[in-house]
């Protein structure tokens, strides 16, 4: 009975070495150089993380204006992102003197926000006696979100390397972190296509539609900047998993040159 045991035992602590060498070869120890690449390169990916968010959070995306007309103190104006719209009544008083336009949409008014109804009830929204292309705007919607997601995944990955030593997984979030940049600059290119779109959906029934002149806003310019940041983190954490050659050979250390 105790040779039974002390076989059982040997076997069990067989498989706990065989396990622990699987894990030492799977988690290489970080050196500090490497380490204090991969923190830079997590930071420059933070910053489009947060323009990322920022841009699909917020519904300043677009910019919809009517003309002024004289005789009237007041014109209308709008804004519209991926999840919400807001129609504004601004003051002619308050809009810049050399502007023919109603805006900017940043200006105090009266305004009035709803969001997208296509995603809830399938419902086309109106604007300024203009119809939505909810196709098109609810997949710039689900690519935009895609894109986050992937991001997230890019995140954890990196942060998984440097808490556990996972070396492998660095290559897996630099394409996480250059795929969400692509995704962001395709759900822009759809956005871009959808507000084409509406615009030439005028509805004919009465009241007669106003000409609108439309300008992208600050919304669209932080997904832009978050593309690009995104993929320049990307491309700065597949350079990481390159092996030192041929960049060693051109760049050799001050040992080889003394010897």
């Amino acid at each position: 009975m105790m040779m039974w045991s002390n076989f059982f035992m040997q076997e069990e602590d067989r498989r706990r070495e065989a396990a622990g060498r699987r894990r030492a070869q799977g988690q290489h120890q970080l050196t500090p150089e490497l380490e204090g690449k991969i923190k830079l390169g997590l930071l420059l990916s933070a910053v489009g993380s947060t323009l990322a968010v920022l841009a699909v959070g917020t519904e300043f995306w677009v910019e919809l204006n009517t003309y002024k007309t004289n005789g009237s103190a007041i014109c209308d104006a709008a804004h519209l992102g991926l999840w919400k719209m807001c129609t504004k009544r601004l003051w002619q008083a308050d809009v810049p003197a050399g502007r023919d336009t109603c805006g900017p949409a940043e200006l105090p008014g009266e305004a009035n926000c709803t969001y997208f109804k296509f995603f809830t009830t399938g419902e086309n929204a109106r604007i300024f006696q203009r119809t939505t292309k909810k196709e098109v705007n609810l997949a710039a919607a689900v690519i935009a979100v895609l894109g986050l997601a992937v991001m997230a995944l890019g995140c954890l990955c990196i942060i998984m390397v440097l808490s556990k030593g996972a070396d492998f997984l660095l290559r897996v979030g630099a394409v996480c972190f250059g795929l969400s940049g692509l995704l962001l600059l395709v759900s822009l290119e759809v956005f871009r296509y959808s507000v084409q779109a509406l615009l030439q959906r005028v509805s004919p029934e009465p009241p007669p539609a106003p000409a609108l002149t439309y300008e992208y806003s600050w919304s669209l310019g932080c997904g832009v900047g978050a593309s690009l940041v995104l993929l320049l983190g990307g491309g700065c954490f597949l350079l990481l998993t390159l092996p030192p050659w041929p960049w060693g050979s051109l760049c050799p250390k001050q040992g080889h040159r003394a010897a």
